[in-house]
């Protein structure tokens, strides 16, 4: 028969699990830490309960089983298990939370708490209900094979997500650069994909997977200043010390650059027609890049009519034609003006 002096320990538990379920959800999200402290109390008072009345939370007395106090010895041990899986969740996230890792906030907590929430549900059917916990183990393990593979793509950005929240190679807030040119602001992970919002301020969704494969450039780090380059060609007339001094002075009078490290100027090349010159400057971020090339090139328009310095043809619109072929259009030419 059921013990009569369980009874009570197990109606105080029962008690106990209820108004911790109900204080829990009056809290709120919000609230992390009032809401572990309540979890914790809850807990400790259900735990010292059972442990008083010498009822074991993982393991059945026959003598129970026979009784109808089996619904509430039942119900007194799944609450308990219930509240220590949120015992065990809240620690976590107030771990993320004072290590300042929302990234990993979103990503690895859920993990987390799938996995905690998936052993309390394997110790309630065995330990509570007494049902054997291997052959549903292997059963659910063949399920999980099939929908893996049903699933691939998708755990792959899964996996891919987890990898990238551990390596920590960008947060929420950061710019950054694919190695397919694709660029912009991280504004969002979760277990799927990544949001980027490009310069153009369109939102660019990229499965995780597509970043764990390509080389990502982290463009904030170690902070938001990066170099660019911009390559010219000036008239080969001009002496390269004059066009180096020339370009020189338009970086330093530009605003919109960053001024420490100072900008650069390349000579890279010379040839008949043309020196071709390389700028490299900063911009404060990758935000400010678009009007500071904008004013550099406006400059360069400025400083070159100034200092008479000329501007070369590009490269790609010179075409050497040989001199039988001359001879031929010269003729041809001629033929067409005799014509009209």
């Amino acid at each position: 028969m059921f013990g009569e002096h369980h009874f009570l320990p197990l109606v105080l538990i029962n008690l106990l699990g209820l108004a911790g379920i109900l204080i829990w959800h009056i809290q709120g999200r919000r609230r992390p830490t009032a809401r572990l402290v309540v979890q914790i109390l809850f807990f400790s008072c259900m735990s010292l309960v059972l442990w008083l009345a010498g009822i074991s939370p993982y393991h059945l007395d026959d003598v129970e089983l026979q009784d109808a106090g089996m619904l509430l010895a039942k119900s007194a041990r799944v609450l308990w298990w219930l509240h220590l899986a949120w015992t065990m969740i809240g620690f976590v996230h107030i771990y993320l939370t004072l290590n300042r890792r929302p990234q990993e906030a979103h990503l690895l907590q859920d993990l987390i708490v799938g996995i905690v929430y998936l052993g309390v549900a394997l110790s309630v059917i065995g330990f509570v209900f007494g049902a054997p916990v291997g052959p549903l183990i292997a059963t659910s393990g063949i399920v999980v094979v099939i929908i893996g593979l049903a699933l691939q793509n998708t755990l792959a950005d899964v996996f891919s997500g987890i990898a990238l929240a551990l390596g920590r190679a960008y947060v929420i807030g950061d710019w950054i650069q694919l190695a397919d040119g694709t660029e912009g602001r991280v504004v969002e992970t979760n277990w799927r994909s990544t949001n980027l919002l490009s310069g153009a301020h369109n939102v660019v969704v990229l499965p995780n997977s597509v970043l764990a494969k390509q080389g990502v450039t982290n463009r904030s780090r170690p902070d938001e200043a990066h170099q660019i380059s911009l390559t010219i060609r000036v008239s080969a007339i001009h002496k390269p010390r004059l066009v180096e001094e020339v370009m020189l002075a338009l970086l330093q009078g530009c605003e919109r650059i960053v001024t420490n490290p100072p900008p650069a100027v390349a000579l890279k090349t010379i040839d008949a027609i043309a020196i071709e010159v390389e700028l490299f400057f900063r911009v404060a971020s990758a935000a400010s890049r678009i009007s500071a090339q904008n004013e550099i090139i406006d400059l360069i328009y400025e400083h070159c009519r100034t200092n008479g310095v000329s501007l070369a043809m590009p490269a790609q619109s010179l075409v050497c034609v040989p001199a039988g072929e001359q001879r031929e259009q010269a003729a041809l030419r001629a033929i067409s003006s005799g014509a009209l």
